[in-house]
């Protein structure tokens, strides 16, 4: 009786979907129950296995020469060791000793157990040096930079660059998923159109936050930034200015305070700076000092800050010695600086070569006077003067780039550094081995392809 009375309440159709829905679900469970799942990983049969490339597409790579282990009786402009810490017995000797208090490593970041007393010290000296309120100290210079910057600027916020800023720089602005606007190699007016026009389209309002962001000493190109018309625009369009000291910490103004301290700008007028402890405090490491709301929001969104390893033990108090040699002789800065302005002088005079770098800058760019030449053989033909000039008593640098991947990428040159201890008779030898290398080094014609 209740099957006639359901049959009747339901139309036909209706009761043929009921069926299938039975059927299907007993053939469902059916086959689900006679197979059994093996996992690949537990036979013996081999796995055919195609991993996805990391790079989708080739990047062309330009290996610069493998020079293995320099002599000390050669003369090594290729190293940024500006101030010659790298072989001060002072700075080596505490850096032992704290190798037996501390140990190799620190074993974490600094936010889970990676903090220890040196780096507080390391930290606090650089805010007194420095005349800022607080730094933080990051673990590897390129990351220094690469992170401070997705730190602050996010996506829909929008950054002004040079065109020639170097390649962590470049990293740090694709992180943020910023828009990003390059102006010309430091030409401010250049500048000022890019920042009237973003005005007129609404790109600059209160809404949005804009940065600016410029080295001071060009790590491509070696010239200084024009800084004082920078922060004159960035007041006047109101951005933020990220400033990179890595190549004028420990080279520029009376102290060695960097561009700021040389071009007596105050320092308020940077929001923050971003410093590299591997150029003239010949460690390892970097630092990015301003007041301490700008500084503390690090600890907890710079990258590299919070999942690196902090820095070791040894190489932080490696710095403090550095900072100590530094405010003690600061007149070391002088003959670095003098050096510098000799080292330009000379490379004026070359034949074949022409170059870029503030006269004040230890960073010097040589280039080859073969305008028939391509980029990759002109590569090939730097590296070559740079082997010969090896085997002569000289190590060279030859700058590298990825090429597919760097914005604007230079033209391949040789990068000289400039030191405190050069002398009039490093120099001349420098100059006449360039041109010696280049009336004996003939550049490969199985390389016509760019």
């Amino acid at each position: 009786m209740i099957l006639i009375d359901i049959y009747d309440m339901m139309s036909w159709w209706t009761f043929v979907i009921a069926i299938q829905v039975i059927l299907g679900s007993i053939y469902f469970l059916w086959t689900r129950r006679s197979k059994k799942y093996q996992d690949p990983l537990m036979t013996d049969q081999p796995i055919e296995w195609n991993p996805v490339p990391l790079v989708e597409y080739d990047v062309d790579v330009e290996e610069p020469p493998l020079m293995g282990k320099i002599d000390e009786d050669v003369l090594n402009v290729g190293a940024t060791s500006f101030l010659c810490f790298d072989k001060e017995e002072s700075i080596m000797e505490s850096a032992i000793d704290s190798l037996h208090k501390y140990g190799v490593g620190s074993c974490g970041p600094r936010g889970f157990y990676g903090t220890i007393d040196v780096h507080l010290e390391l930290e606090e000296r650089l805010a007194k040096f420095l005349e800022v309120e607080e730094t933080c100290v990051y673990s590897y210079g390129f990351s220094t930079i690469a992170s401070a910057i997705p730190a602050y600027s996010k996506k829909g916020d929008i950054i002004f660059t040079d065109e020639a800023v170097w390649f962590a720089i470049q990293k740090g602005i694709d992180a943020s998923r910023s828009t990003v606007r390059y102006f010309k190699h430091n030409d401010a007016k250049d500048l000022e159109r890019l920042l009237t026009e973003a005005a007129q389209k609404k790109e600059l309002n209160p809404k949005r936050r804009a940065f600016l962001v410029v080295e001071a000493i060009y790590y491509n190109t070696g010239e200084m930034c024009p800084l004082k018309q920078v922060v004159e625009l960035a007041r006047r369009f109101k951005l933020r200015i990220i400033l990179d000291e890595s190549l004028s910490i420990g080279v520029l103004g009376k102290h060695g305070r960097g561009i700021t301290e040389h071009l007596k700008i105050p320092r308020d007028e940077i929001d923050l700076i971003v410093g590299s402890l591997e150029h003239s405090f010949a460690t390892i490491g970097g630092f990015c000092a301003g007041t301490h709301f700008i500084v503390e929001h690090q600890r907890l969104s710079g990258l590299g800050y919070c999942f690196s390893a902090s820095l070791p033990p040894m190489l932080t108090k490696a710095a403090i010695s550095a900072l100590d040699i530094l405010e003690q002789k600061p007149d070391i800065l002088k003959e670095l600086n003098d050096n510098s302005r000799k080292l330009n002088k000379a490379l004026s005079e070359l034949r074949h070569f022409t170059f870029r770098g503030d006269e004040v800058s230890p960073i010097k760019h040589i280039y080859l006077k073969r305008p028939d030449l391509t980029d990759r053989m002109k590569h090939s033909y730097l590296k070559d003067i740079a082997n010969y000039c090896m085997k002569e008593g000289v190590a060279f640098a030859v700058a590298t780039y990825l090429r597919d991947v760097e914005i604007n990428c230079p033209e391949p040159s040789i990068r000289l550094a400039s030191s405190r201890k050069l002398n009039d008779e490093n120099i001349s030898m420098i100059c006449r081995l360039l041109d010696e290398a280049y009336d004996n080094v003939a550049p490969k014609s199985d390389l016509l392809i760019a």
